[in-house]
């Protein structure tokens, strides 16, 4: 089992998790307008799609960092 957070790294991690949504908003929407471009750059599609799944996953650490061990 785990530590409980700090109050203050709960907020940073919080935070940064914004961040990191946002990011992944922003990505979203680029990879959308390089799709309906035929003449995208593949090379940058799939390196705007490797760094989304890379934000998800960091997303997603932090979400299970933020959520609470409940006691079995």
């Amino acid at each position: 089992m785990s530590q409980p957070l700090h109050p203050a790294e709960m907020s940073r991690l919080a935070q940064r998790m914004a961040v990191l949504r946002q990011e992944h908003r922003d990505l979203d929407a680029a990879i959308a307008r390089l799709q309906a471009d035929i003449r995208a750059d593949e090379l940058m599609l799939k390196r705007f799609k490797k760094r989304k799944l890379l934000l998800k996953d960091q997303i997603a650490w932090i979400e299970n960092a933020l959520i609470p061990d409940q006691p079995a």
